[in-house]
Protein backbone atom coordinates (compact mmCIF):
# COMPACT_ATOMS: atom_id res chain seq x y z
CA UNK A 1 0.00 0.00 0.00
CA UNK A 2 3.04 2.51 0.63
CA UNK A 3 3.96 1.95 -2.98
CA UNK A 4 0.43 2.83 -4.05
CA UNK A 5 0.49 5.94 -2.09
CA UNK A 6 3.86 7.28 -3.45
CA UNK A 7 3.21 6.25 -7.03
CA UNK A 8 -0.08 8.16 -6.50
CA UNK A 9 2.03 11.13 -4.53
CA UNK A 10 4.57 11.07 -7.73
CA UNK A 11 1.48 11.02 -10.66
CA UNK A 12 0.13 13.85 -9.02
CA UNK A 13 3.19 16.17 -9.17
CA UNK A 14 3.46 15.08 -12.44
CA UNK A 15 0.12 15.58 -13.75
CA UNK A 16 0.49 19.38 -12.25
CA UNK A 17 3.81 19.61 -14.18
CA UNK A 18 2.01 18.49 -17.38
CA UNK A 19 -1.18 20.58 -16.91
CA UNK A 20 -3.20 17.38 -17.58
CA UNK A 21 -6.23 18.22 -15.05
CA UNK A 22 -7.65 14.79 -16.37
CA UNK A 23 -4.80 12.60 -15.18
CA UNK A 24 -4.53 14.89 -12.15
CA UNK A 25 -8.25 14.34 -10.80
CA UNK A 26 -7.91 10.57 -11.64
CA UNK A 27 -4.95 10.39 -9.20
CA UNK A 28 -8.03 11.65 -6.52
CA UNK A 29 -10.53 10.01 -4.78
CA UNK A 30 -14.41 11.50 -4.99
CA UNK A 31 -14.24 12.50 -1.30
CA UNK A 32 -10.47 13.71 -1.35
CA UNK A 33 -9.84 16.42 1.12
CA UNK A 34 -6.71 18.86 0.18
CA UNK A 35 -4.89 20.67 3.20
CA UNK A 36 -2.43 23.80 2.45
CA UNK A 37 -1.44 24.77 5.89
CA UNK A 38 0.58 27.82 4.61
CA UNK A 39 -2.23 29.49 3.48
CA UNK A 40 -4.97 27.80 5.71
CA UNK A 41 -7.05 26.28 2.53
CA UNK A 42 -8.81 23.44 2.71
CA UNK A 43 -11.16 21.96 0.12
CA UNK A 44 -12.58 18.55 -0.42
CA UNK A 45 -13.26 16.55 -3.92
CA UNK A 46 -11.27 16.87 -7.85
CA UNK A 47 -13.15 19.18 -9.04
CA UNK A 48 -12.03 21.39 -5.98
CA UNK A 49 -8.43 20.65 -5.54
CA UNK A 50 -7.88 21.15 -9.32
CA UNK A 51 -9.35 24.56 -9.16
CA UNK A 52 -6.41 25.24 -6.37
CA UNK A 53 -3.86 23.71 -8.56
CA UNK A 54 -5.20 25.48 -11.10
CA UNK A 55 -4.62 28.80 -9.57
CA UNK A 56 -1.48 28.18 -8.70
CA UNK A 57 -0.67 27.53 -12.49
CA UNK A 58 -2.36 30.56 -14.05
CA UNK A 59 -0.11 32.71 -11.42
CA UNK A 60 3.26 30.48 -12.35
CA UNK A 61 2.61 28.91 -15.90
CA UNK A 62 5.85 27.18 -16.16
CA UNK A 63 5.76 26.07 -12.62
CA UNK A 64 7.33 22.59 -12.33
CA UNK A 65 7.71 20.56 -8.83
CA UNK A 66 10.50 18.14 -8.65
CA UNK A 67 10.44 15.19 -6.27
CA UNK A 68 13.29 15.08 -4.71
CA UNK A 69 13.25 12.37 -1.98
CA UNK A 70 9.82 9.79 -1.23
CA UNK A 71 8.89 7.71 2.22
CA UNK A 72 5.73 5.57 2.16
CA UNK A 73 4.66 3.42 4.96
CA UNK A 74 1.14 1.78 5.37
CA UNK A 75 -1.32 3.67 3.71
CA UNK A 76 0.54 6.88 3.46
CA UNK A 77 3.54 8.72 1.86
CA UNK A 78 5.63 11.72 2.03
CA UNK A 79 7.40 13.79 -0.40
CA UNK A 80 9.62 16.55 -0.63
CA UNK A 81 9.40 18.72 -3.49
CA UNK A 82 10.94 21.88 -4.77
CA UNK A 83 8.40 24.00 -6.54
CA UNK A 84 10.02 26.59 -8.82
CA UNK A 85 8.44 28.95 -11.35
CA UNK A 86 8.17 32.23 -13.12
CA UNK A 87 5.00 34.53 -11.84
CA UNK A 88 3.84 36.17 -14.69
CA UNK A 89 0.32 35.76 -13.71
CA UNK A 90 -1.62 37.50 -10.72
CA UNK A 91 -1.57 35.19 -7.65
CA UNK A 92 -5.20 35.06 -6.10
CA UNK A 93 -5.18 33.16 -2.39
CA UNK A 94 -7.24 33.84 0.60
CA UNK A 95 -4.41 36.93 1.91
CA UNK A 96 -5.41 38.94 -1.56
CA UNK A 97 -3.79 39.25 -4.81
CA UNK A 98 -0.17 39.58 -5.88
CA UNK A 99 0.19 41.28 -8.79
CA UNK A 100 2.58 39.66 -11.32
CA UNK A 101 6.10 40.22 -10.33
CA UNK A 102 7.66 38.40 -13.26
CA UNK A 103 9.89 37.05 -10.47
CA UNK A 104 11.24 33.26 -10.27
CA UNK A 105 10.68 31.63 -6.91
CA UNK A 106 12.35 28.19 -5.63
CA UNK A 107 10.08 26.66 -3.06
CA UNK A 108 11.10 23.67 -0.57
CA UNK A 109 7.56 21.74 0.64
CA UNK A 110 6.44 18.68 1.72
CA UNK A 111 3.45 16.61 0.63
CA UNK A 112 1.84 13.56 3.19
CA UNK A 113 -0.99 11.81 1.35
CA UNK A 114 -3.21 8.87 2.63
CA UNK A 115 -4.44 6.10 -0.30
CA UNK A 116 -7.33 3.80 -0.40
CA UNK A 117 -8.71 1.96 -3.34
CA UNK A 118 -5.58 3.10 -5.52
CA UNK A 119 -6.77 7.12 -5.04
CA UNK A 120 -5.20 9.53 -2.90
CA UNK A 121 -7.69 9.92 -0.26
CA UNK A 122 -6.05 13.32 1.53
CA UNK A 123 -2.78 15.12 0.95
CA UNK A 124 -1.54 17.71 3.40
CA UNK A 125 0.86 20.60 1.90
CA UNK A 126 3.04 22.10 3.83
CA UNK A 127 5.48 24.87 1.91
CA UNK A 128 7.65 27.89 2.83
CA UNK A 129 5.04 30.54 1.87
CA UNK A 130 7.40 33.39 3.49
CA UNK A 131 10.22 32.46 1.73
CA UNK A 132 8.06 33.07 -1.68
CA UNK A 133 6.32 36.13 -0.41
CA UNK A 134 10.04 37.16 0.11
CA UNK A 135 11.50 36.02 -3.41
CA UNK A 136 8.12 37.73 -5.23
CA UNK A 137 9.28 40.72 -3.05
CA UNK A 138 5.80 40.88 -1.67
CA UNK A 139 7.27 40.89 2.07
CA UNK A 140 10.81 42.27 3.30
CA UNK A 141 13.58 39.33 3.55
CA UNK A 142 14.60 38.47 6.76
CA UNK A 143 17.33 40.89 8.03
CA UNK A 144 20.54 39.33 8.24
CA UNK A 145 22.89 39.03 11.28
Amino acid sequence: MADDATRLARENVDAFNAGDWQRFKATLAADSVYSELATQRSVRGPDEIAAISQGWRSAFPDAKGTVTNAIGAGDQATIEITWEGTQTGDLVGPMGTIPATGRRVKVAAVQVVRAAGGKLTETRHYFDLMGMLQQLGAMPAAAQR
